[in-house]
């Protein structure tokens, strides 16, 4: 047993670890809900308001390790389906993603989502984790610009002999010594010596301009103070949002955060070991309340849906297992309403470190799926490899419920299959085929 004290150190270092991988998200939706017409300083002001008020939540109320704020994809979503597709105003698709979290409710209070995730079956529950793994993996090694396009191969490496990239892979090595040398908080000394490596690019050595938005700098101080904006503060349409020819956005809102979420809890969980004595991940219910809780919020201050992120697992891996990991960095969130500009210090190459290195991490459920019976096998792997593919943790684990479904149903075992795996494989099809 540590004593209290180092046990405490380790939550609050596993916190920064876990804000630092995930504290693009403060300038990074902003960047996409400007392009659907939103403020892109009350857009900032409502993602730390969401990352703050859910993570506090969590970590309070559910007891959680894991960080709530605004979805990557979902945003995405917001901007380029719901408002410029569908044609909704931004305040229309607030409302939208408003009844979406009344919906989230209303699914946690009659425990409907606790039923969805006690009805996977465990091998797809470990897929899950792996598949979540190689995700952020991708998205790691995608914001380092390490893995870039490539029109000929959709995807490729950098040039190898790039500063930027050999800056990435000097800290991705020298953050996986002090990890294999068990240093307390070296996930947080990798991320700043890998900022203090790359401040000479395009000081002394090479150009960032390609990948910083025209800045030839990588490493860049703009200032420590902007004021917030609150604009967007009780600006969602709720009841404009109550067409019928808008119920598909509320659904897609709901379907995608629901499964998002439920593969964040159930890979978190596989991966940590933090279940329950029936093997659900721990305090389930409160988890999946504060989730519900967060989409509802984030319609209400501005901002596309809330939702457990998956780079928590940084935090997790930093030995971060109780609530204290959580509120840590939901109050290290909070002052960057009045000091965003600070963000720009850290370089995207230093924090996708993190992100790279965890992936290891969360595959390490892979060990626990049976490979030689196809009937697990072809949905666990359909499960894995399309959730960084297809760049959606929705996607892939649409493909997982609905591959296990039909394999199991064809070869007999009938008996495998739960009624409401089945019912979830038939909204699944329904949500793909939208």
């Amino acid at each position: 047993m540590y004593p209290k004290s180092h046990h405490l150190k380790t939550e609050i270092l596993a916190g920064i670890s876990t804000f630092l991988a995930c504290f693009y998200i403060i300038i990074v939706n902003p960047a996409i809900l400007a392009e659907a017409g939103m403020p892109f300083s009350a857009v900032l002001t409502a993602t730390v308001l969401v990352s703050a008020f859910g993570s506090l939540m969590m970590g309070l109320y559910a007891k959680n390790p894991i960080v709530v704020a605004p979805g990557m994809g979902i945003n995405a979503f917001f901007t380029y389906t719901a408002v410029k597709g569908f044609g909704l105003s931004f305040e229309e698709a607030l409302g939208t993603v408003f009844w979406s979290g009344v919906i989230f409710l209303l699914l946690s209070v009659f425990k409907t989502r606790e039923k969805i995730i006690q009805a996977i079956p465990s091998a797809i529950r470990h897929a899950v984790s792996a598949g979540i793994g190689l995700f952020i993996c991708f998205i790691g090694f995608q914001n380092a610009h390490f893995i870039v396009d490539n029109p000929a191969t959709l995807v490729g490496m950098a040039v190898f002999k790039d500063p930027i990239t050999l800056t990435f892979l000097a800290g991705l090595l020298i953050t996986g010594v002090l990890i294999i040398r068990k240093v307390s908080g070296a996930i947080i000394f990798g991320i700043l010596m890998t900022t203090a490596l790359a401040w000479p690019i395009g000081r002394w050595w090479g150009d960032a301009a390609a990948v910083n938005f025209g800045v030839s700098t990588l490493v860049n101080f703009t200032g420590f103070f902007s004021w917030p904006d609150f604009s967007l503060v009780g600006k969602a349409d709720i009841l404009g949002s109550l067409k019928y020819s808008y119920i598909p956005v509320i659904f897609v809102f709901t379907f995608t955060i629901l499964f998002d979420g439920i593969s964040t809890f159930v890979g978190l969980a596989e991966a940590s070991g933090l279940k329950d004595p029936d093997g659900n991940p721990q305090n389930m219910r409160k988890s999946l309340l504060t989730d519900s809780f967060a989409t509802l919020f984030a319609g209400l201050v501005g901002s596309s849906s809330g939702t457990a992120y998956i780079e928590s697992a940084v935090g997790i891996e930093e030995g971060g297992r109780t609530g204290a990991t959580a509120v840590t960095a939901g109050l290290l969130f909070l002052p960057f309403m009045f000091f965003s500009p600070l963000l720009s210090i850290i370089p995207s190459i230093a924090s996708s470190i993190a992100l790279v290195l965890v992936g290891s991490f969360m595959v390490i459920p892979l060990t626990k799926i049976n490979w030689k019976s196809p009937d697990e096998a072809l949905p666990s792997f359909l499960t894995i490899v399309l959730i960084p593919f297809t760049y959606s943790l929705s996607v892939g684990i649409s493909f997982g419920f609905i591959s296990w479904t039909v394999l199991k149903l064809a070869s007999g075992k009938k008996s495998e299959v739960n009624p409401i795996l089945a019912l979830i494989s038939v909204l699944s099809l329904f949500f793909l085929w939208l």
